[in-house]
């Protein structure tokens, strides 16, 4: 087999998985199913993935990679003040979770992140960096690290409880965007009248 053909189905393996985690979830995640979808031999994955958990990690690597594009453009060229840019990345944030349930379910395992030698911090920390960032450029007086550290956690929190009809049924709403206003008031303060 060529380098390119490798490359080829190192690829089509990820993008089975990829597949296979948007309709069916994490937990349909196995070596089997992914080589099976992939019309290749069960044993077939280990050649480019030497363990589950590696082939995990490229998987979560593409969530990753696509929320960070949708950030990306969500920030846009960095003019709006930051409190915008916060705004529009924790939008987009939820709405990535809640499109993408089973991607976004697989990104956030703790036994991935943990594991630094599989190269998925390299694609998670940048964004978690850029919200450090915009939170610190709009609230300079505050430690930006664990300021955006706790409004993750309050969006994360927002989107698995959003995703299990528990915030509806417990406040009402019919859209979250109401709870994200409140998660960035509660973490950087009320918004300052224009």
């Amino acid at each position: 087999m060529s380098a390119s053909e490798a490359a080829g189905l190192r690829d089509r393996l990820v993008d089975v998985g990829v597949g296979l985690v948007a309709t069916e979830g994490a937990q349909a995640l196995t070596l089997r199913e992914i080589a099976r979808r992939a019309g290749v031999s069960h044993g077939a994955p280990r050649r480019y993935f030497p363990t589950h958990l590696e082939l995990l990690s490229a998987i979560a690597r593409r969530g990753f990679a696509d929320l960070g594009e949708r950030a990306g453009a969500a920030i846009g060229d960095g003019t709006a003040s930051p409190r915008a840019q916060v705004t529009a990345l924790g939008r987009v944030y939820l709405e990535f979770a809640l499109d993408n349930p089973g991607m976004y379910e697989l990104m956030f395992r703790h036994d991935l992140l943990e594991s630094g030698h599989l190269g998925l911090r390299d694609t998670s920390l940048p964004l978690f960096g850029v919200l450090v960032d915009l939170v610190g450029r709009a609230r300079p007086d505050l430690d930006a690290r664990p300021v955006a550290g706790a409004l993750w956690a309050n969006l994360h929190g927002i989107a698995q409880l959003w995703r299990w009809g528990s915030l509806q049924l417990a406040t009402g709403a019919d859209d979250f965007v109401p709870l994200l206003r409140s998660a960035l008031d509660a973490h950087l303060g009320p918004e300052a009248a224009v």
